[in-house]
């Protein structure tokens, strides 16, 4: 079954700040539109957004097994070790239950030894195709066709996801600083050690050639910019989406994924992102928005030349946020910074944690029982996000919930005794305690900041 693992979907409550020119009146079912001016989105639509906020059993989606604890070789994938840590919970049955396997990328933090990961950055443009199968084009003679731009790519690779950025923990990338921090207790800080050597995580980020998705007419909805240029915002059903994102077989150049494959552009040992501009997912109906991003893998079937061993490409989707599109300062690599943390530290979605909520009087409530790191921030509204100046240009990285907040640790082994990162006061305690299954004990919601 060559289908993807989905490690989780990045939902973000937002509110759009910009009125198009485009969009005079609302965009109904793309699916019954007769027209492409009738998927053209209104401004009430781009100025609410409904959150899309949905529990994860530990059992992983799509049939993964929970995390063991031991590392991977059965799958040819990226380097990856696994542990263990001891809490209190239950399982998705109300068992009582205390040890909780994980499997995360790179070596054993103990082992004080620098892994490097390949990380393709491949564009994607996206096409808009009317009724007749053709690029689309509106009332106002723009094509629909939403580019991955030269400054997008280019501020994305030089970003703190990419780069070196001075974080608390030292200097180095977002998450090569975000494993250090959440396993500061257990690596090595004398000699080199916080001074680019012992324990590291590195991307080696490079830009790939661009691909192309084509979206047939009955499956988007899109908002042109401004000055009637395409697009400020594109919406896509997300089963359309995931189908032309993910090949059906390993290298079938009609799917995106397959393209990449097909050309070497990534493999089983790489951390590959896909990245789109202003595009985001819907379920169900268009106003059911917006999903800017996921992380997950490509499952495709081992052959003789890796000892038959299933294969595993890990990836990530991730849309680049134009500014003033969602509250809390969510813009530019919001998105890239909770699916690239979020796979480092979760790589199959499949690491079970005690059961857990999060709950913002203004962002809303959230319930889950799996290591998703970036879900955690996802509904607060107080810090959501961490602002950093690098290169000349202010990045908008999401904080994201360290292992010892899952692990409900009092006090946090992290560094400065944390449960977040980079913004150690984003959350200042570990996971509420005794949590039931689908947080059905949870009467009264406690502010989890």
């Amino acid at each position: 079954m060559n289908r993807p693992w989905f490690g989780g979907l990045a939902a973000v409550v937002g509110s759009c700040l910009v009125l198009t020119a485009s969009s005079a009146r609302a965009a109904g079912d793309p699916a019954s539109a007769k027209s492409v001016d009738d998927v053209a989105l209104s401004a009430d639509q781009l100025a609410s957004v409904t959150p899309l906020l949905g529990s994860r059993d530990g059992d992983g989606p799509k049939g993964m097994p929970e995390a063991a604890s031991s590392s991977l070789p059965q799958f040819d994938t990226v380097v990856n070790f696994s542990d263990q840590f001891i809490a209190n919970g239950v399982d998705s049955r109300n068992r009582p239950r205390t040890v909780w396997p994980y499997t995360m990328v790179g070596q054993p933090p103990q082992a004080h030894r620098k892994t490097v990961f390949n990380a393709p950055v491949i564009p994607v443009v996206l096409e808009m195709l009317d009724p007749n199968g053709n690029v689309a084009v509106a009332s106002n003679g723009t094509v629909l066709r939403q580019l991955v731009t030269d400054e997008i790519v280019d501020a994305t690779l030089r970003s703190p996801v990419f780069e070196p950025f001075s974080f608390t923990s030292g200097t180095g990338q977002l998450t090569e600083q975000l494993m250090r921090a959440e396993f500061w207790d257990r690596i090595r800080h004398d000699g080199d050690g916080d001074d680019g050597g012992g324990y590291r995580n590195v991307l080696r980020a490079s830009q790939k050639r661009t691909r192309t998705m084509q979206v047939p007419f009955g499956s988007y909805a899109f908002a042109l910019n401004p000055d009637g240029t395409c697009c400020f915002q594109v919406r896509v059903e997300v089963n359309t989406f995931i189908n032309l994102l993910f090949p059906p077989t390993e290298g079938d150049r009609a799917f995106v994924i397959g393209a990449a494959q097909a050309d070497r552009d990534i493999t089983t040992r790489d951390i590959s992102t896909f990245l789109f501009n202003a595009v985001y997912l819907f379920q169900g109906t268009v106003n059911n928005c917006c999903i800017v991003g996921f992380h997950s893998a490509d499952v495709e079937a081992g052959d003789a030349a890796n000892g038959n061993r299933t294969k595993l490409f890990m990836m990530d989707f991730s849309s680049w946020v134009p500014h003033h599109t969602f509250a809390f300062g969510f813009e530019d690599i919001a998105a890239l910074s909770h699916e690239m943390s979020e796979l480092v530290n979760d790589p199959l979605g499949n690491n079970p944690t005690p059961w857990w909520y999060a709950f913002d009087p203004r962002g809303g409530f959230i319930c889950q029982n799996n290591l998703e790191t970036g879900d955690v921030i996802e509904v607060l509204s107080g810090l959501p996000i961490f602002a950093a100046t690098l290169n000349g240009r202010t990045y908008h990285i999401q904080n994201e919930a360290m292992l010892p907040w899952f692990a409900l640790q009092t006090p946090s082994p992290a560094r400065l005794g944390a449960y977040s990162f980079p913004d150690e006061k984003t959350l200042t305690r570990a996971a509420p305690a005794g949590v039931s299954a689908r947080c059905a004990n949870v009467t009264t919601p406690t502010s989890t900041f």
